[in-house]
């Protein structure tokens, strides 16, 4: 397993993405030889690296703009051809664009175009050879669910849903069996700690995973010394849980966990790093969506009476509160005093506004707020303060948020869906604690990557 961003992920991922770039660049090669009449020589490659290079890196990451590298249960092979032909083809597009403006990049003609053909055939193969790799169960980790309560069958059902997780549920110790509930259908269940070197055995597994709604005089702790020493990894179930999901289980982890776990560090230099590309994204931003600006405000004003703007109450950083600026999608009188949680298919949306919500223009003049300092680009998504004050009540750990700045886009923005209930609100802390815990600049990096992709194919808006 490797772990990037405070997450797990199995090598077999490394190698099948390795892999897929390795037959992108093979294919390159293939017809700049057949261009040379079938010879080529390793000075001829070295001389169109640069060129083969920025043509593996676009086409790479359109498949992965495609969803191309996830592969969930009911994936098929006629969605992933359909996917593969649209990302290629997206690839298309952009190098064509950057070869006309940039004609010194082009590595010799019909070399891109036709290397696709010789791509579609190798990726092809290889993606089905890697599907019969992860139903073999290739590089997978059997582990043995030690535990009580609710929390095994929740990473149960973890591990089930992501098929290529690298982990494999081979058997679980529960101190009582579980009443009515499918999660363990087809695992095999022990209802006793004894001799729990020996389920380890029977199940074959690899790893253990202690995972107990309460610990306090259920864990068996000589049992599970016995398999430490023989030399089985034993891990919590907290820890386990956060790495596979990107995400920490408020109702199971205790304020002692967070205090003596690493994490939760905000150097000077990331958070002055942070503030510096949130500044100049911000400002490049609004100077290239000043067109956008103008037809938008056109485009509201038409639409509807009111204003331009929304402007709404927020808590920041260290529950100070600011003033937030959206475009306004809704009618004005969409709220008589009370806040709402805003719903699907909400009434209050003008027609305008349902447009520019699914393309979340409406969120461009928050880029204000980071020019002034009351954002950052990435964090946490500021609430309202009538909000925040019923949720630091009802749900644990809430008000940990307000220790960073609030974010136009965060980690709980591309991980979950928009949320409109307090049980959507307790998801989104799990997130937005995760990354706290583990924030840095590659990750901001990689979640404004990832926001792009959720805006261009819209997802998660409402």
């Amino acid at each position: 397993m490797i772990r990037v961003f405070g997450k797990q992920y199995s090598i077999r991922r490394l190698f099948f993405f390795g892999g897929e770039g390795l037959f992108l660049f093979l294919s390159l090669v293939i017809v700049v030889a057949y261009r040379h009449g079938g010879e080529i020589s390793a000075s001829d490659i070295l001389s169109l690296w640069s060129r083969l290079f920025l043509i593996v890196c676009v086409c790479l990451l359109c498949l992965y703009y495609y969803d191309l590298y996830t592969f969930r249960a009911g994936f098929n092979y006629v969605e992933m051809t359909i996917r593969l032909l649209q990302a290629l083809g997206s690839a298309s597009i952009f190098l064509g664009f950057l070869y006309f403006v940039f004609p010194v990049l082009l590595p010799g003609r019909w070399v891109f175009l036709g290397s696709l053909l010789v791509f579609v055939l190798l990726s092809s193969l290889w993606r089905h050879v890697y599907i019969w790799m992860l139903r073999k169960e290739w590089w997978t980790i059997p582990v043995l669910i030690v535990g009580s309560g609710k929390f095994p069958e929740e990473i149960v059902r973890e591990v089930r849903d992501k098929s290529d997780c690298g982990f494999r549920i081979a058997g679980a110790v529960l101190d009582k069996l579980p009443v009515e509930t499918d999660a363990y259908s087809d695992i095999r269940v022990f209802n006793s700690f004894s001799d729990l070197s020996q389920r380890v055995t029977d199940t074959g597994a690899e790893e253990i995973i202690v995972a107990m709604d309460q610990r306090r005089g259920r864990i068996p702790l000589d049992e599970l010394l016995n398999c430490r020493m023989k030399g089985l990894p034993v891990l919590e179930g907290e820890t386990f849980y956060e790495e596979l999901t990107g995400r920490l289980s408020v109702d199971m982890i205790n304020p002692s966990w967070l205090i003596f776990r690493k994490g939760f560090q905000k150097s000077w230099l990331t958070m002055t790093t942070k503030r510096f590309i949130g500044t100049c994204i911000s400002a490049l931003g609004l100077l290239l969506a000043f067109p956008i600006i103008v037809l938008t405000a056109i485009c509201i004003k038409l639409d509807s009476t009111g204003p331009i703007f929304y402007r709404q109450e927020r808590v920041g950083r260290s529950g100070r509160t600011f003033v937030l600026i959206k475009f306004r999608s809704m009618r004005q009188d969409a709220e008589c005093g009370t806040a709402e949680w805003a719903k699907k298919d909400d009434a209050r949306v003008t027609r305008v506004g349902r447009i520019i919500r699914k393309l979340r223009i409406d969120e461009i003049p928050q880029m204000w707020n980071v020019l002034k300092g009351e954002m950052n680009f990435v964090g946490p998504r500021p609430e309202r303060p009538q909000f925040v004050s019923e949720l630091t009540e009802k749900i644990r750990y809430y008000n940990q948020r307000s220790t960073v700045h609030p974010g136009i886009t965060g980690w709980a923005q591309i991980n979950y869906p928009y949320g409109a209930s307090e049980e959507d609100a307790k998801k989104k802390l799990e997130y937005d604690l995760f990354y706290i815990k583990h924030m840095s600049i590659i990750l901001d990096l990689y979640i404004i990557l990832k926001t792009v992709k959720t805006i261009l194919f819209r997802e998660g808006s409402r």
